[in-house]
């Protein structure tokens, strides 16, 4: 009898996701190297930066100058698969695929799909409400930490079915922040210069990414308001 591969417990649409974010930095490095594209494909990643990120300036459009486009409105969406790095690439690849896995068997296939662009949206719409200008937004990590907030509530919930103490769920979160903030004091020592404020997108996708699963959970917000009666 064969082993089952790990992938047949992955949702579908989590590996399409993955697949999307791994093949379009798949291409800038073809283009990169010369062997597609041609000369004009070295400037590709800029140019996807600079059609398809996100920044305060889009959010004014929308609001202020009431621009519902197609090529507006897609980069509230676009935005988190186009990387900048190799590396970030890497990483938001591994995590969609396990924290997409882990969301998938807990509240369904089709609802980490819900989660990935309910969290970019939002990420974004609040990144624009706090950084004005046309710094640009891009990259995967706030759908990724929506993904996070969509695991914390679900691990929130099996801690309290099992009598244990249900902070210990925020401790990926917490660990990530520390991470972040390591970061951001080591880039302001080398660099001399502020990190980019992606962290607004991204603490912003973790409690989109919670505060939606209230519905989207097994019991939905009737099994939020059940435990929240039981601590009472």
């Amino acid at each position: 009898m064969k082993p089952e591969s790990p992938l047949n417990t992955i949702p579908p649409l989590v590996i399409a996701l993955t697949l999307l974010i791994v093949g379009i930095e798949v291409a800038f490095q073809l283009g990169n190297a010369g062997i597609i594209g041609g000369p004009r494909a070295l400037g590709w990643r800029l140019q996807a930066v600079d059609s398809y990120a996100f920044s305060g300036a889009v959010l004014d459009r929308v609001l202020v100058a009431g621009d519902y486009s197609f090529n507006i409105l897609r980069r509230f969406v676009t935005y988190p698969f186009i990387n900048m790095q190799l590396t970030q690439v890497a990483f938001c690849a591994a995590l969609t695929l396990a924290l997409g896995k882990f969301v998938g068997e807990f509240y369904g296939g089709l609802k980490v799909l819900v989660v990935y662009l309910f969290t970019s949206i939002v990420g974004a719409i609040i990144y624009g409400l706090c950084v004005s200008g046309t710094y640009p937004l891009f990259g995967g990590f706030p759908p990724i930490y929506g993904l996070i907030g969509a695991y914390t509530y679900a691990l929130w919930l099996r801690l309290g079915q099992a009598g244990q103490n249900q902070i210990f769920a925020f401790r990926l979160i917490g660990v990530l922040l520390g991470i972040q903030l390591l970061y951001g004091i080591v880039i302001g020592i080398v660099m001399t210069a502020a990190p980019p404020p992606t962290w607004i997108a991204e603490l912003s996708g973790f409690f989109a990414g919670f505060a939606i699963s209230l519905l989207l959970a097994p019991g939905g917000w009737a099994t939020f308001v059940s435990r929240m009666r039981q601590r009472a």
